[in-house]
């Protein structure tokens, strides 16, 4: 690739936020009483915006880097520079490759430039004739770690967070390098860790301290004088008074570590397939390349490297992927469609919670440690409160043991939690939760008491997860003050938060519930007042589907394991015992009478309830799963089979149908809103773009609705055709 096309691809994107390399001379200090070994040129990656902007990287900012290096590497050939540090603005090194740009490059020839501008970049630090280094001062992501990782050595603060080539998460593959020197650099095993399990895990990121630990960085220092210790510590690198061990480095030509290549490759083939059911050609594409430049020199590598990026970045997996994470996660997440003005939410100092049990108690924890205000729970008997209380100093407890909380903050949390047996104790709450029995008339009964004790101004929420927030607020005198407040279990883990709008909830309501999502560290989706909200309607139309074709005689291990191209995070067996067969069998009736025949009663499932069977599936000595035979005998099977395929298609046709319905009903704004709902409430991957593209992507949205979710080019190529 010519200097011309990497001009002409910088030129597609005049709009693009610069991330740009200063250059400062620093004289390095020498030892005492010695001079120093003279002077280091320290480049500073800064796109001039405060530290909500992270600084990426855009052709633009490549193309800048470049020439800044090519200077540099000129200084050093004439003597006027001993080495080239690089580092970021406060918080930053990189974060990694501008996602906005990588998904706009519409032909695959754009996207092998892009992958080849960054490896010529690169390849300039790792030969600048001079030592070169990294000063790792905050986030390293991607292509932002891979800097990192062609630089000679690399210093990191214990202050820094969120390390990792989340690449395998995001539908690409590490592109610069980061595939090649990582494993040399800290073992195959440990490369496989950073590139495969972590990116699949919840895209898991490293602390400085951890990278350390695997011998990412060969030095960890203190943020307070992070940069000053480095310097320091460069000038003995440069004299030779140090000289960094690296106890995890490999040779792989070594017998024995081909050996442990093999495997590592091997075990991450394996957790791909656990985690994703090779849904998304990524993970799967880092290994292949990880396993080929075992005997590859870096060149070879960076070639396959930026053949493999360039189709990935031409996938719709990948668009969808940007959609979700960028779209929805980074940025629709933090504009809520629907929510009031802000200006209009209420101070709440005050909380009260309704029940001690198991979810109750989950709220009042998560109250008090993120909003910091006194919370009080009530229930019918002391028992139950003292129950409650305690089950939320145990937490506490577990928090401090984990150094996740310090001491102070412990006795903190344990004080703002007491426990009543009269509701009285709410008397002067701002908001009370309730998350008693999911039964309307016990719901509509709390709020007539708690009504009677608190202020007019007090708001009033329901936790429910399926019934109407209208009919619980009919008999209120101010039926504006309720809204519903849908947490997910674990409280503490689930990120979404569906907020309710009955038809009378009043804005300055609704905006303090907003307000309180935000303070709870929640992403909130403003959802209508309809049977099951969002998440729990499609799981169950989801769900319902698949027992619907095993109780007509679909052998279960064919049910069950249907779904799996869809690379879901568990079967919907496992689910409905996770969930609860009783929970979910009480939400299908509730949605059975709201709709009728498109959401099935099983008996079959009835009929476990009924005899305590929490769960179809039972281990194996083996490690495998069957049905007992015991279990099969409450049941009874129709004649007509399906195959996996057949019920695949079942699904994805009802849930095409069902969320078509859910957008005319207006149970939320659009499409958008359904899958940021099912990534953050019910771990939805990530790379299928949430479930509407992946609908869109498979035909089943044209099959059923005779149009797609989405416009071509929002998560699929521009001239994206149907599939169907």
């Amino acid at each position: 690739m010519s200097a011309a096309d990497f001009t002409k691809l910088a030129g597609i994107f005049p709009n693009e936020t610069v991330t740009h390399s200063y250059v400062q001379d620093i004289k390095l200090p020498g030892a005492p009483g010695q001079p120093g070994p003279g002077v280091f040129a320290l480049i500073t990656l800064d796109n001039g915006l405060d530290h909500s902007k992270p600084t990426t990287l855009g052709p633009n900012t490549l193309v800048e880097l470049g020439t800044v290096l090519e200077g540099l590497k000129e200084r050093a050939a004439r003597g006027e520079i001993v080495g080239v540090g690089v580092t970021g603005k406060p918080y930053f090194l990189v974060a990694g490759a501008d996602l906005s740009a990588v998904k706009s490059l519409e032909n695959r020839e754009h996207g092998l430039w892009m992958a080849q501008l960054g490896h010529d970049v690169y390849a300039t630090l790792a030969n600048l004739g001079v030592p070169s280094f990294a000063f790792i001062n905050g986030v390293a992501l991607g292509g932002g770690l891979e800097i990192a990782l062609q630089s000679t050595y690399r210093t990191v603060s214990t202050g820094a967070g969120a390390l990792a080539l989340p690449e395998a998460f995001l539908g690409l593959v590490p592109g610069w390098g980061g595939v090649y020197i990582l494993p040399r650099l800290i073992g195959p095993e440990n490369a496989v860790k950073v590139m495969i399990e972590n990116p699949l895990s919840n895209n898991r990121t490293l602390s400085g301290p951890q990278a350390f630990e695997l011998g990412i960085a060969d030095a960890l220092f203190e943020p307070a004088d992070f940069l000053e210790q480095s310097l320091l510590w460069a000038a003995k690198v440069i004299t030779g008074e140090l000289a960094p061990g690296r106890p995890n480095a490999v040779d792989p030509a070594e017998p024995a570590v081909a050996d442990r290549w093999s495997a590592a490759v091997g075990a991450g083939r394996a957790l791909v397939e656990a985690k994703t059911s090779n849904a998304s050609p990524a993970p799967a594409k880092v290994l292949d390349i990880l396993e080929a430049n075992r005997t590859m020199s870096q060149a070879e590598s960076a070639a396959l490297e930026c053949e493999t990026l360039a189709g990935l970045m031409q996938t719709d997996e990948f668009r969808s992927t940007v959609y979700a994470f960028l779209d929805l996660v980074q940025k629709r997440s933090k504009r809520p469609a629907g929510a009031p003005d802000r200006k209009l939410a209420r101070p709440v100092t005050k909380v009260g919670v309704v029940g001690a049990g198991l979810m109750a108690s989950q709220l009042a924890l998560l109250f008090a440690r993120q909003l910091k205000v006194p919370v009080v729970m009530t229930d019918i008997d002391q028992a139950r409160v003292d129950k409650g209380v305690g089950y939320v100093h145990a937490e506490v407890d577990k928090l401090l043991g984990k150094k996740r909380i310090s001491p102070d903050a412990a006795n903190r949390t344990k004080a703002l939690v007491t426990g009543s047996v009269s509701k009285e104790a709410f008397a002067d709450a701002d908001f009370v939760i309730e998350a008693v029995f999911e039964e309307l008339n016990v719901k509509k009964q709390v709020f007539a008491e708690v009504e009677a004790i608190v202020t007019p101004e007090c708001i009033l929420a329901t936790n429910t997860s399926s019934l109407s927030v209208t009919a619980m607020a009919e008999d209120l005198a101010h039926p504006e003050r309720l809204v519903g407040f849908h947490f997910f279990n674990p409280v503490a883990v689930m990120p979404l938060l569906e907020i309710v709008r009955a038809p009378k909830t009043d804005d300055a309501v609704l905006a303090t519930a907003f307000e309180l999502a935000k303070g709870l560290k929640k992403t909130a989706v403003l959802v209508k007042d309809a049977p099951a909200f969002v998440v729990n309607r499609v799981l169950l139309r989801l769900m319902g589907e698949v027992v619907a074709a095993f109780d007509e005689g679909t052998p279960a291990g064919v049910a069950d394991n249907a779904l799996r191209p869809m690379g879901l995070p568990m079967t919907p067996f496992t689910l409905g015992a996770m969930v609860g067969l009783p929970v979910a069998q009480h939400v299908q009736e509730s949605l059975h009478a709201a709709f009728g025949e498109r959401f099935e009663v099983s008996a079959n499932l009835q009929k476990l309830i009924d005899n305590g069977v929490k769960s179809l599936w039972a281990p194996t000595a083996d490690g495998g799963q069957e049905i007992p035979a015991s279990t099969l005998s409450l049941m009874s099977f129709g004649t007509s089979p399906s195959t996996g395929e057949d019920v695949l298609h079942r699904v994805q046709d009802a849930l095409a149908e069902e969320i078509g319905l859910m957008l005319d009903e207006g149970v939320v704004a659009g499409p958008e809103d359904i899958d940021l709902c099912m990534i953050l409430g019910a771990g939805w991957p990530m790379f299928l773009g949430g479930i509407t593209p992946y609908l869109d992507r498979v035909g089943a949205s044209e099959r059923v609705n005779g149009k797609r979710f989405h416009a071509p080019g929002v998560t699929s190529a521009a001239a994206a055709v149907s599939r169907a």
